[in-house]
């Protein structure tokens, strides 16, 4: 049969001439036939020994399973394919089976033996594959294999395999749950899995099948945190989800010490009398005093806070569930300066599809209620649009009524106005709700609201009036003598309006207040009476109430009327309302009978009665966990785990201590023995050791960016200020900076050379033995390096002649001072130290190959680990020779003006943070005092040491200082505040790319295997045209050095580096390379000069963003 004929027969239709034609209506016989020819070719295709045919037939099928066609009366044709050759084939195979295995069971257990098979199969989708379809297999018989496969997928090469046991494990608890001993074994090994690919599913395995078990979790809890990031969406979900409820076991609550105040400075009981204030003030003293002594200084643990850290970029996440569960994670456990971040994630998923709106704005509604401010800067991106249903239009109600205040109540007002003009009837009334709970919330607007829900009254639409007597009926409450106009207002429309719930509304507004109106009530009396038997049963409660009042405060006008009521609901349908007169009857008309409570009949119906609160219906939802289905649905679902209670001691943090082998950090072999022991584990990529601090500075900081209200704005203004007075300024005084540049930083500050003696003198011993190694390799090496360090040494004394003149012609243009041409000669004197000193080492590392005094000078002398006399602090001006960048400019920092350099020298025992160097100039009249930093604002990772303070800097002086920040390898700026005793600027520093690096010595034999390592996508060339003044190898190598912060690589042959005159096709090429800061990647750059200025440039890097910035700024330089 035709492949045409046989996709009729899919339709239900027949191609051959004189057969019936089925149609798609089940009314029509089709349904009923039987056709024994469906699917014969494609069974036919199946049975035939081309696998190409096969691989037809079963696209065809799966795409028929796609469509949602029944495909199970194949299934004996495809099964027969299982041990099929061609993988193609076998991955459909799978794919069919997974979808029909739980249905035809007898059938696939007969190939199980084949599915073992594939477990051992070389491709991992197969293997995979095979698990996935003896796990559908839902018969208790094969649960010792499946947990066989189980367990032997758990260690199986291929993460994407493991993924698989991981999906597996749930099925398996579901089928027999008596294995759940032995899956926990499984799961506690998936859990150890460094893979992103497997993190997400062996956690959801570990949420179905023992959510229970958190001490698994312990060990594996930074690595969670750590690659939450690289995890797949759903997969971020499940653990963000899941580390949620974890927290909550083992961190403190660090809203703490705010609860604790709450709780302690109550108001005062509802029932409390006024003679007992003295007493009332005296005991709120004492508790006052009780919840002071409670409270403890609040840390917050350093797991946490990498918890909070690793989770907030994934608000920037494409996927709204990403951002809801790290939403719901923050709100439910970041301190409350910090949960504004989360504001502007929920509101950017306002713009996504409706039903994604309408599960955040539950959540936001929620929100909310108790952290009201962290929305009120969004108040217009809840705002309705006409295009909006019905839902969604409530719910933004409900959020803006959450949000309205004093501040913002007149716009909201307004804003609601124009919705009760809406055509969506449920809308309005919402609105009107709204209005009456704005009006109960702020007592300021209470009237207003009042005057416009009257003016609704005159509405031509009922459904509007309805709804504004029910929620004015609410508000009179609070003030029922001031508003008798208003009750006499409403009696009147008793005639007009007919919708059952206002009419009640205003019967009982009569009844309640009828001293008020005593004219008008009785009248209102006698119309209901007339229509008692038409109206509807609430209204017909209503006017028995209202009898019953009038009767008591009014007996001789409408004893009668009350009577006839009376008897009128006697003989009603309802029950209720029969028994309702009776029990009235006997209350307020004495008889014999009557019992005692007919006394007590005017307290029981004229009591005072308490105005009604109009509260949120989201006001105790947040019970549940924000962001689940029992949140959404306010009720609890099937499966929905409680978010535990804070613990009230903090359980012991060192549960989750793990020494881990550095496979974070290090990519291949070499690398890994190159690494040094004594950096902390989490140094670079998870921040545990150091970082405590800064973390949770940052994280005051981040919060005070929502948290701080009008006080930010304020210091927001002033720096724009000084945005603007330094770009002004900037070219006034573009002469002053190249005056000052060599002036402003003589003065190195480094961190105590007694703490790097040490590692120094551990460096050198390493070095040391390299040395002998290299001087046993080869002696020709030695004597070219010889050679080498006496050519440089010329080169070296030609260099300091020129810079000794320029720094004589910068003295004569500049004012002298005596303490720094002390440290000149200091600096000359330690240059020729330093090249004698190493003038007899052969070794090729060693030797400072083509050194001279300029630019690149320091990051030479740093990698030839120098004695410390000779390193001392007086000794080096680091940043002498290095470019300095502006920080604060003297007219924005009113007569105080800061510098920065990068230092280029290690920061302290830290060896990820750079350097920063700050030269601080006092030209105003007054002292500074108190200079130091604040609200640090940074990016995911980053961290930063700051300077110490500056306690005073008197008028017309300069300090330097410090910094180190550890910038993660990117070129994002470091954002704080500098801070003097009276005023606070807004600065941030920027690194240039060249700064993220440290150099690396290494040979030019290693240079070139490592370069061989690093080609394709890590490698990047560009040509170019060197200027005039920059083809001599001086000039190439002090330009590099000054864009780049790198060490030269010695070169391994005379010709190579200095050819001779006559062959120009022997042109030299110089190496450097260097290391990033924070995570160690090789930079290894190449320049090959041609002929006639001509050259290429070759960045080769890890890191290729680096790479591509790097070759920029080097381009740049060497052009210029």
């Amino acid at each position: 049969m035709s492949a045409s004929s046989a996709f009729n027969d899919e339709k239900g239709g027949s191609s051959s001439v004189g057969e019936p034609e089925y149609g798609h209506d089940p009314a029509s016989g089709g349904i009923f036939s039987s056709d024994y020819k469906r699917h014969d070719d494609l069974k036919e295709m199946l049975d035939s020994n081309k696998d190409s045919l096969k691989l037809e037939a079963m696209k065809r099928i799966v795409a028929m399973i796609a469509r949602g066609k029944n495909a199970s009366d194949l299934f004996p044709a495809v099964v027969k394919n299982v041990a099929c050759k061609n993988i193609e084939v076998k991955k459909l195979v799978y794919v069919y089976l997974v979808r029909y295995a739980e249905e035809q069971q007898d059938l696939a257990l007969l190939s199980i033996s084949t599915f073992q098979r594939g477990l051992k199969d070389p491709n991992q989708l197969i293997r995979a594959s095979a698990l996935r379809v003896l796990s559908s297999i839902r018969v208790t018989i094969i649960v010792p294999i499946m947990m066989l496969a189980i367990k032997e997928a758990a260690s199986d090469m291929s993460p994407y395999v493991r993924k698989t046991a991981a999906h597996a494990i749930p099925k398996l608890y579901s089928l027999d749950p008596e294995q759940k001993d032995q899956l926990i074994e499984v799961i506690e090994k998936l859990l150890a899995d460094k893979t992103t690919l497997v993190a997400g599913s062996v956690v959801m395995a570990f949420e179905e099948v023992c959510p229970e078990r958190i001490d698994l979790i312990h060990k594996n809890y930074r690595k969670l945190c750590n690659l939450l990031i690289d995890v797949e969406e759903w997969g971020q979900v499940v653990i963000i989800n899941m580390l949620t409820r974890y927290a909550r076991t083992q961190f403190l609550n660090p809203n703490i010490n705010e609860s604790l105040l709450e709780e302690g400075g109550g108001d005062k009981t509802f029932y409390g009398s006024d003679d007992d204030e003295d007493e009332d003030e005296e005991e709120k003293e004492k508790k006052v005093e009780a919840v002071m002594a409670k409270r403890k200084p609040y840390v917050m643990d350093p797991d946490h806070r990498l918890l909070l850290r690793n989770t907030k970029p994934l608000l920037q996440s494409r996927n709204a569930a990403v951002v809801m569960a790290v939403a719901q994670l923050y709100f439910h456990l970041a301190p409350k300066a910090e949960v504004g971040v989360i504001a502007k994630a929920l509101v950017r998923l306002l713009r996504s599809h409706s039903e994604v709106q309408y599960v955040v704005l539950q959540n936001v509604a929620t929100m909310t209620i108790k952290r009201r401010g962290m929305f009120e800067p969004y108040l217009k991106s809840f705002y309705i649009r006409s295009t909006d249903p019905t839902q969604i239009k409530i719910l933004k109600l409900e959020v803006l009524t959450n949000l309205a205040n004093e501040t913002n109540i007149s716009t909201i007002l307004r804003e609601f106005q124009t919705y009760i003009k809406s055509m969506d009837k449920d809308f309005v009334a919402a609105t009107i709700q709204a209005i009456g709970r704005c009006a109960t919330n702020i007592g300021e607007v209470r009237d207003t609201c009042l005057n416009g829900l009257v003016q609704l009254l005159s509405n031509r639409d009922e459904l509007v009036v309805a709804e504004s007597v029910v929620v004015i009926k609410k508000l009179l409450q609070m003030q029922p003598e001031k508003h008798s106009d208003i009750i006499k207002h409403m009696a009147k429309l008793t005639d007009n309006i007919q919708v059952p719930m206002a009419r009640a509304s205003i019967l009982w507004l009569i009844g309640e207040y009828c001293e008020h109106v005593p004219k008008i009530a009785p009248d209102v009396l006698r119309k209901m009476a007339k229509s008692f038997t038409n109206e509807e049963d609430i209204v017909k409660l209503q006017i028995l109430n209202l009898a019953a009042k009038l009767y008591l405060t009014n007996s001789k006008q409408t004893k009668l009327l009350t009577q006839y009521v009376l008897n009128l609901a006697k003989y009603d349908q309802n029950y209720d309302i029969r028994d309702r007169a009776r029990f009235i009857r006997q209350l307020i008309v004495p008889t014999e009978k009557s019992g005692a409570l007919s006394k007590y009949a005017k307290k029981l119906f004229l009591a005072l009665k308490p105005a009604p609160v109009l509260e949120s219906p989201f006001k105790d939802r947040d019970h549940f966990q924000l962001g689940s289905l029992s949140h959404l649905l306010n009720a609890k679902a099937g499966g929905y785990q409680e978010l535990p209670d804070w613990p009230e001691a903090a359980p012991d943090p060192s549960v989750r201590n793990v020494e881990v082998p550095e496979w974070t950090k290090c990519s291949s072999r070499e690398k890994r023995k190159e690494k040094k022991v004594e950096k902390p584990f989490y140094s670079d990529s998870e921040g545990e050791s150091g970082p405590t601090e800064s973390a949770d500075s940052e994280s005051y900081s981040s919060g005070s960016e929502s948290g701080s209200g009008s006080g930010e704005s304020g210091s927001g203004s002033e720096s724009e200020e000084s945005e603007e007075a330094s770009e002004s300024g900037e070219e006034e005084d573009e002469k002053e900076k190249k005056m000052k540049k060599k002036k402003d930083f003589k003065k190195p500050v480094q961190e105590s050379e007694s703490e790097q003696s040490s590692e120094e003198e551990e460096r050198k011993r390493a070095r040391k033995s390299k040395q002998r190694k290299s001087d046993s390799e080869s002696e020709s090496e030695d004597e070219q390096s010889d050679s080498e360090s006496s050519e440089s040494e010329s080169e070296d004394s030609e260099s300091e002649v020129e810079v000794k003149k320029k720094k004589k012609t910068m003295e004569s243009k500049a004012p002298p001072k005596p303490v720094k041409k002390d440290n000149k000669k200091e600096k000359k004197e330690m240059s020729l130290l330093d090249l004698d000193d190493f003038e007899p080492a052969p070794s090729p590392q060693v030797t400072p190959v083509n050194a001279f005094l300029s630019n690149s000078l320091v990051t030479d002398l740093e990698g030839l680990s120098l004695s410390d006399s000779v390193l001392s602090p007086t000794a080096t001006s680091p940043c002498s020779g290095l470019k300095s960048y502006e920080l604060l400019h003297r007219i924005t920092g009113e007569g105080l003006s800061v510098e920065y350099c990068f230092s280029r020298q290690p920061f302290g025992a830290d060896g990820n943070m750079v350097a920063v160097q700050m030269q601080f100039t006092n030209s105003a009249a007054a002292d500074a005092k108190n200079l130091h930093m604040e609200d640090v604002k940074l990016q995911s990772g980053m961290r930063v040491k700051e300077f110490l303070e500056i306690e005073l800097l008197p008028a017309g002086e300069s300090a330097t200082a410090v910094m180190g920040i550890d910038f993660c390898d990117s070129t994002q700026a470091a954002n704080f505040q500098l801070c003097t005793h009276t005023r606070k600027f807004f600065v941030s520093i920027q690194p240039p790319v060249g700064e993220l690096m440290k150099p690396f010595f290494m040979t030019e034999n290693e240079f070139k295997k490592e370069q061989g390592q690093l080609m394709g996508m890590n490698e990047i060339t560009e040509k170019l045209t060197l200027d005039e003044k920059c083809r001599n190898e001086h000039a190439i190598v002090q330009k590099v050095a000054t864009a780049a912060n790198l060490s030269r690589v010695p070169c391994g042959s005379d010709k190579e580096c200095s050819p001779p005159l006559p062959p120009p096709f022997l042109l030299p090429a110089h190496r450097f390379a260097g290391k990033t800061v924070t995570s160690g990647s090789l930079v290894l750059v190449t320049v090959a000069t041609k002929e006639e200025g001509g050259a290429q440039l070759t960045v080769n890097c890890e890191k290729m963003v680096i790479g591509t910035m790097l070759v920029k700024d080097i381009l740049l330089a060497l052009t210029q």
